[in-house]
């Protein structure tokens, strides 16, 4: 009987020293699951972690095969927004990719990928654990880290679109027509469409309508003079639903065609160009550094923020 209460004893007190051990060597709970976040969705905001937030985000903004280190640098981008929103009283960050960044939940996405959904979750809880607490700032304070999907050769400055910033200026793109489908598009306007969407009145023919087309200094199109009248490249974008500002305009005879370079406003990191650039074996850093020049990278750790490091090519 006292070999019995004793081997009892024996094995409680070792249940409790393992117990004590594993609570020991339990990792410290990551920075993005101490950073609470409101997101405004349509039905209103939600409350949640960065860690719950980022996932989903990264899942509506860069496809899931992209691969990891172009799904870090895309982590990294959106946890900075989300840091640095301010265009929400109530909220940090909303789902509308127009205004913050797109977001996605789980029953979408299980619609979206069926059965690839673990796998791909996977990857992009891969990529949030692995860049935990990481944003870049300038000056010390958060940066607008801009995205768009791809861009043809350059990228765009901000100064042609918004207020200039430093660290959001014209660089070198290398994804191609292999790397990014729909990187060269079309969109064809007939001239009687064309005239009433730009409410002209010309005098000659459809071949002298335009005069000239003014490029930036990434090459885009800052301004197109037609029919005598100045429109912005933007405008032009919007009316005709272009994927880009970088186009060609001619009249081959029968219609206006607008031959496009690229997709989305062209300001900060091209996500077909960090996928680029992860396959000639940059990592996340490196391609932060070249979109986001003369930005450093910080950690929030959940309590306070780290020295940052100065985020640069090597």
């Amino acid at each position: 009987m006292k070999h019995a209460a004793a081997l009892l004893l024996w094995c409680m007190l070792t249940a409790s020293m393992a117990g004590l051990y594993e609570l020991e060597q339990a990792p410290p709970p990551s920075a993005d699951s101490l950073t609470p976040l409101v997101l405004l969705t349509p039905d209103g905001p939600q409350t949640m972690t960065m860690a719950e937030y980022l996932p989903f985000a990264l899942a509506a903004e860069m496809p899931a095969s992209f691969g990891a280190e172009a799904l870090k640098a895309q982590a990294v981008a959106l946890r900075t927004l989300a840091l640095g929103g301010h265009k929400h009283a109530d909220a940090d960050v909303c789902t509308d990719s127009g205004c913050c960044a797109a977001w996605l939940d789980e029953p979408a996405l299980r619609e979206r990928w069926g059965g690839s959904y673990d796998a791909y979750m996977a990857a992009l809880t891969g990529a949030v654990g692995a860049t935990d607490g990481q944003y870049l700032i300038y000056g010390g304070e958060p940066i607008q880290a801009a995205f768009h999907a791809s861009s043809y050769r350059y990228t765009e400055d901000s100064g042609a679109l918004w207020s200039p910033l430093p660290y959001l200026i014209s660089v070198s793109s290398p994804e191609t027509e292999q790397d990014a489908p729909g990187l060269i598009s079309t969109v064809s306007v007939t001239a009687e469409a064309f005239s009433r969407a730009l409410d002209l009145a010309p005098d000659g023919p459809p071949e002298t309508w335009v005069q000239a087309l003014e490029p930036d200094g990434a090459g885009r199109v800052a301004q197109a003079v037609i029919a005598g009248r100045t429109f912005s490249g933007a405008t032009l974008r919007s009316l005709f639903g272009l994927r880009s500002t970088a186009f060609t305009l001619a009249w081959d005879g029968a219609a206006f065609t607008f031959t496009v370079s690229g997709y989305g406003h062209g300001v900060g990191m091209s996500q077909y160009g960090a996928r680029a650039l992860a396959a000639q074996g940059m990592d996340y850093r490196q391609i932060l550094a070249h979109y986001y020049p003369g930005t450093d990278l910080a950690a929030w750790t959940g309590q306070t923020f780290s020295s940052p490091s100065r985020n640069t090519i090597s």
